[in-house]
């Protein structure tokens, strides 16, 4: 989990397995990151990049770039007007035949923003593109890069219940909580970082994000305050770069990467090479209807959810933390659902 060997695939064959792909949101800042990545994956042979026609650059120039590289994955471009939706506009053939959908959209939260206000508005982003998807492409899985992830993907999930889909195929990336965590903790033990595995469960938020340091060998002898130290760090990591940017960006390229070494888990699993990281999905893991924690991908998709290991004393106090803030996220999400349905 976490730890990809992204290049190794560069100089090698184009393996049996490969697939389509699509990143809804394929233009703007996390988008044209996670749209290079995948492309130079070699289990990805179509990538569609969508976007509306006000992002960053237009679709078709983030298509036209990544097609110069030496790779054998083709990408087209799809773009719609803002008024426009998906499942009425989108041609077809963009999300047709797609085994993956990733979806880096939405609009920041603003200062003093309530998130159930943020979830109204990329709630219905989300929503115009999951519709498209159940139409196109229903047996697809659908990452979400989509804030606040703990109700966003809630949301989502059981509105494909209700439209009679598996709601197994929307999941929740939080990868780059486990990158964050393993880099942290390689900055302070100096252990060979691409062998270092930080599980992070519960939620993408705040105090919802638990990374288990106790479950790596090179961080579980740090001193217990070491460890509360890298704990906050990991929830306060978004922030820390969004200082750095001066207010001028986010974690644009960090989270294309995560995101990336989670389709590429998935695409793995598809192709029978069963792969496992992190992820927030619907699980039974804790009294909790959604929870992240590591989560292995298989042909069929998400194969098997995996349940929390032996806890610390710190860790368990700070699960019933994190779970009391994600339960109210999640029926934030749910509450969404009730009152929506896909088209």
């Amino acid at each position: 989990m976490g730890n990809c060997q992204c290049f190794e695939g560069f100089a090698s064959p184009k393996p049996k397995a490969s697939f389509k792909v699509c990143i809804c949101g394929g233009a703007g800042g996390i988008g044209q990151h996670l749209a290079l990545l995948m492309a130079t994956n070699p289990r990805v042979k179509e990538l569609s990049v969508y976007d509306l026609d006000v992002s960053m650059v237009p679709a078709a120039g983030v298509a036209a770039d990544l097609s110069h590289l030496e790779f054998p994955c083709e990408v087209k471009a799809y773009s719609l007007g803002v008024k426009e939706r998906p499942i009425l506009d989108l041609p077809k053939e963009c999300l047709e035949g797609c085994s993956l959908v990733l979806v880096p959209a939405g609009v920041p939260r603003k200062p003093g923003q309530d998130r159930k206000d943020l979830m109204n508005i990329n709630g219905n982003i989300a929503k115009m593109i999951v519709e498209a998807c159940a139409r196109h492409c229903p047996d697809a899985m659908i990452g979400l890069i989509v804030n606040p992830v703990n109700s966003v993907v809630p949301a989502m999930a059981r509105l494909y219940e209700k439209k009679g889909l598996d709601p197994l195929k929307i999941v929740g990336v939080t990868t780059l909580d486990v990158v964050r965590a393993n880099k942290f903790v390689y900055e302070e033990t100096g252990a060979p970082v691409d062998e270092i595995n930080v599980p992070v469960v519960g939620g993408h938020a705040g105090k919802s994000i638990l990374p288990l340091f106790s479950q790596e060998k090179s961080s579980a002898s740090l001193p217990l305050e070491k460890r509360k130290a890298l704990d906050i760090r990991v929830q306060d990591a978004g922030t820390e770069v969004v200082k750095a940017k001066a207010g001028k960006g986010s974690a644009t390229l960090s989270m294309g990467y995560a995101g990336y070494l989670l389709g590429s888990a998935v695409l793995e699993g598809l192709a029978g090479n069963r792969s496992t990281e992190c992820a927030y999905v619907m699980s039974s893991v804790t009294d909790l209807p959604f929870f992240a924690s590591p989560v292995t991908f298989g042909p069929s998709g998400i194969e098997k959810v995996h349940g929390l290991p032996r806890l610390d004393t710190y860790e368990t106090m700070r699960l019933q933390e994190a779970k009391a803030l994600l339960k109210g996220e999640i029926q934030v999400g749910l509450d969404y659902a009730e009152s929506n349905e896909l088209s």
